[in-house]
């Protein structure tokens, strides 16, 4: 029972739009909560765990900082198929209510993976309710003639599957159309013949994609689920019903991996379902409906009512049915809609936490940047389709929108926290406020370096070399989603997606949604083009679907999605070709009740063929009746009712007439988000440019006060700011690579931030260091005495070239008297990670550019000690590893691949540098 209300205090707090957090009376930084923490995606592989290792994995997780575990079984390691527990066994549930009990008692949360591997499906989901496929089969008829051979499925495997006849369709050569579905008999012969003209005959099946579940855990194996059919779905969850035996599990959330469901373009119901939501008998179409590279305006039509269909069925008989379910058992979802052959908005929004995902690396102007093109996949993950994710937890008053992160951000071994960090800003950038990495693989005691691996995954794993230092890193996410979690989304715009213009593709047959194929299906519009013009210039936006805006308000000339949202100041529709006819009238609907309007052009007409003719005629007799006036240059209008419709090809023009800015401060080269708070704001300030930002940048507010956070170190101040024209002035200082948080509002913070732009004379310590190395792989290297600092692998030293750990180097300076208002250490090129000490005491841990930190609180005048222990990656021991042919990945399914998923070998690579290259300095500054 205790366990019980634990979980429903949970939920509620997770639903709530506010969480806000508890703040010490003396720090404005909230107090870090547990889902405020980078959370990780855990890999069970071959379920091979035991309490006694998952307790000390887990000790170790919540030590480095990780607020949580999301488990995903998988497949195992060759060779320990005695340790493997079948997926929801007994002995299963024992190891996952042992795992949520040890992860309470450490201050940890458990999401779980509703299945193994990916997609959803298998040993339960038996032929009826595996994932189907459109199979249409044609044959020529002569007029006059009988069909002479049988209408069945010719494909042997598909017969064995199960395959069923659906629909049989004639269309004769003087254009018409039959139904001859019940002309079909038991054995297949068609009892009918084409009187007047040849016909060609058109037999639909419902076929099965014969799709297994890719990287299944044991008892995990099997077909991939239909989740267009809602008793599929029941089926596939009666399992779990059975291994949970009436009692919740107490995960605080289940997981859906991205919808991967290939060739999915059908289920069983399809054509009852699609005459229930369009109104006519898709089997009159099969013809259109599969053609395949034409440019008929007619088969887009079809083909849009096709995919909206499809869109419908997932979202009510998989996605609203999968949270129905977790909530009966006082959990909630997590989804990554990306992939569906639907509405992403829609889908994204009908669960708890929409998730997007990263995939690839970003390129970043910011020096010193690592990014060799030959550790890289040819992928760059673009903000605007985490916006997806966000914008339906924006609009419905969501409070965590999460991401898979880092996934294949670099080639295996080679990920340093500092390539990871301006990544994971660029999805706060987009509103993700809460990161899972991916990932981590639990690994017993008892196997050797570097333990079991995924093959797709980043390796946060205690065997990384860089895990001694990887606290610094989950500190500043903790802090920055501690603010990012915080109050509301705070943007002013609001941008309808025209979901149907991409569904209206004459080519083609089910149409989903990737994140690998956006420049198909999202760069070409005029909606994206808007949308990075908008963020260009300063704007902050979300994006709406067709259902988002039928459910919406008007409030005092503002729009309203959520009682638990934000509202925006004006809702922008970009060039589009069609829309519902029901969505233009929601939108005249808010117009009229208070709202502005912005078309960029008034879209032409109605979607689909369904009722075609009647909703055009009032679709176009409602944009004919805007009686549109010219009111400056390009931009016309009217007023309609108590608010105002401007159409203009230049969306921004229209903004600015209404009064609507954007963040200037956007011109300095900084990125932003906001978040609205019930006495003011958090601006996140990001510097991604090649520059250092020293300048006064306003904020489209006027506040009495504004504090600065630092993320990465916790400290804060009060800022310099100036009122201006009406606006807050706010003096900033970023180098490329930081960033901070900007408090505004009434309160004021009990100290002053003290700025670094007036440099004193820096201080050298290039030369003189001790280097002693402390823990790795494969041995220790000796100790070294450094007249200047180079990379371990310049050492003329094998044991440190092939060495991945730790080496600690150490010495003394001397310090005048302290003049200065602060003291800055800058390490220069560190590889990778540096946990610094002065005069032994703990200065924190510099593990991103510019490597830097401030010391002033730790010196003293005289004699000085630094001691700063530098961690490399794993790279030098795994190429190392593989020249001797050392073994260490042997596993089933994939194996272990590299980053164009080819067999893994390291012994080719070139060491990479490793250790403190500096030059590092010491440089004072004035207040």
């Amino acid at each position: 029972m205790k366990r019980s209300l634990l979980v429903l205090t949970l939920l509620a707090a997770l639903l709530s739009a506010e969480g806000q957090g508890i703040k010490p009376k003396s720090n404005p930084w909230p107090e870090i909560q547990q889902q405020m923490r980078p959370w990780t995606r855990w890999w069970w592989m071959g379920n091979a765990v035991d309490e006694k290792n998952l307790s000390t994995a887990l000790s170790a997780y919540a030590a480095a900082g990780i607020g949580g575990v999301e488990i995903t079984p998988i497949y195992g390691a060759k060779g320990y198929e005695d340790r493997y527990i079948d997926f929801l066994s007994p002995n299963w549930m024992g190891m996952l209510d042992f795992t949520i009990k040890k992860a309470a008692s450490l201050g940890m949360g458990v999401d779980m993976n509703t299945g193994t591997g990916w997609p959803f499906g298998g040993p339960q989901v038996t032929p009826g309710f595996a994932a189907s496929k459109l199979i249409v089969q044609q044959y020529r008829m002569p007029r006059g003639q009988l069909l002479k051979e049988a209408i069945e499925i010719k494909d042997n495997t598909q017969q064995k599957a199960g395959a069923k006849l659906q629909a049989v369709t004639a269309y004769t050569a003087d254009g018409q159309v039959f139904n001859l579905t019940d002309k079909v008999d038991s054995k297949g012969q068609l009892n009918w013949q084409a009187q007047g003209a040849d016909a060609e005959i058109y037999a639909v099946f419902s076929g099965r994609t014969l799709q297994q579940v890719k990287r299944a855990a044991p008892s995990g194996e099997g077909d991939t689920l239909d989740h267009l059919d809602k008793p599929s779905v029941n089926a596939y969850l009666k399992r779990f019903d059975q291994a949970f035996a009436g009692h919740s599990p107490c995960v605080r959330a289940f997981f859906n991996d991205s919808y991967e469901v290939y060739g999915a373009t059908w289920t069983p119901t399809f054509l009852k379902e699609f005459k229930r939501l369009k109104g006519y008998d898709l089997s009159d179409h099969i013809r259109e409906l599969i053609s395949k590279d034409s440019l008929s305006q007619e088969n887009g039509r079809l083909k849009s009512d096709y995919r909206e269909t499809m869109s419908q069925l997932l979202l009510e008989n998989f996605t609203q049915n999968w949270t129905n379910w977790a909530h009966q058992y006082k959990s909630i979802t997590k989804n990554q809609s990306h992939g569906s052959p639907g509405n992403l908005l829609d889908l994204y929004a009908a669960v708890d936490i929409p998730e997007t995902e990263t995939f690839g690396s970003s390129h970043f102007d910011i020096p010193g940047l690592r990014r060799d093109s030959a550790d890289i996949r040819n992928v760059d993950p673009d903000p605007m389709m985490s916006k997806f994710a966000s914008s339906a937890a924006h609009t419905t008053g969501k409070t965590l929108v999460s991401s898979e992160t880092f996934t294949w951000l670099t080639e295996h071994f080679k990920t340093s926290f500092s390539q990871a960090k301006p990544e994971a800003e660029r999805l706060f950038l987009a509103g993700i406020n809460h990161i899972f990495y991916h990932g981590t693989t639990f690994t017993p005691s008892d196997i050797k370096f570097p333990g079991w691996l995924f093959y797709a995954s980043t390796n946060m794993v205690p065997a990384n070399s860089l895990w001694p230092q990887l606290k610094g890193m989950d500190s500043y996410f903790s802090r920055c989603q501690s603010l990012l979690q915080s109050g509301k989304s705070d943007n002013e715009i609001l941008i309808y997606w025209p979901v149907y213009d991409a569904w209206s593709s004459p080519k083609g047959l089910d149409m989903p949604m990737k994140v690998h194929d956006v420049d198909v299906w999202l760069y070409p519009t005029e909606f994206y083009k808007q949308s990075m013009l908008l963020a260009k210039n300063g704007y902050s936006f979300d994006f709406a679907s067709d259902h988002m805006l039928a459910t919406a308000k008007a409030d005092k000339g503002q729009l309203v999605t959520s009682a638990m949202a934000n509202p925006y100041r004006t809702l922008v529709v970009p060039a589009c070709k069609f829309m519902p006819l029901a969505t233009l009238k929601d939108i005249l609907s808010l117009a009229h009740d208070g709202v502005t309007v912005i078309f960029q052009t008034l879209p032409e007409g109605v979607p689909g063929l369904s009722n075609l003719e009647k909703n055009n005629a009032e679709f176009k007799s409602l944009i004919g009746g805007l009686d549109l006036k010219s009111l400056s240059n390009g931009l016309k209008g009217i007023k309609w009712g108590e608010g105002e419709i401007l159409v203009t090809g230049d969306v921004q023009q229209a903004l600015s007439f209404k009064n609507i800015e954007g963040e200037q401060l956007s011109k300095s080269g900084l990125k932003f988000i906001r978040r609205k708070l019930d006495d003011g704001k958090y601006y996140f300030l990001v510097n991604h440019t090649a520059k250092t930002i020293d300048e006064w940048v306003p904020l489209n507010l006027n506040s009495p006060s504004v504090a600065l956070l630092d993320p990465q170190s916790g400290d804060y101040g009060q800022a310099q700011i100036q009122l201006k024209d009406g606006k807050t002035w706010v003096k900033v200082y970023m180098q490329p690579g930081e960033t901070f948080f900007l408090q505004t509002g009434d309160k004021k913070t009990d100290k002053k931030w003290v700025y670094l732009s007036k440099p004193g004379k820096p201080m050298s310590l290039d030369q003189n260091w001790k280097l002693h190395f402390t823990q790795g792989r494969p041995a220790l290297p000796s100790d070294k005495q450094l007249d200047h600092l180079v990379s371990w692998t310049a050492l003329n030293d094998t044991a440190a070239t092939a060495f991945s750990g730790t080496g600690a180097y150490s010495r003394t300076f001397m310090l005048p008297a302290k003049i200065r208002g602060e003291y800055v250490l800058s390490l220069g090129t560190v590889d990778e990670t540096a946990h610094v000490w002065i005069n032994v005491q703990d200065a924190g841990i510099v593990w991103s550019i510019p490597f830097q930190t401030r010391i002033g609180k730790f010196l003293k005048p005289g004699k000085n000690t630094i001691r700063i222990e530098v961690a490399n990656l794993m790279a030098n021991r795994i190429r190392d590893m593989d020249i001797k042919g050392i073994p260490w990945r042997n596993y089933h399914e994939i194996n272990f691949v590299n980053i164009n998923y080819k067999p893994f070998n390291a012994a080719g690579w070139t060491p990479v540098p490793s250790g403190l290259l500096g030059p590092v300095q010491i440089t004072g500054y004035n207040r």
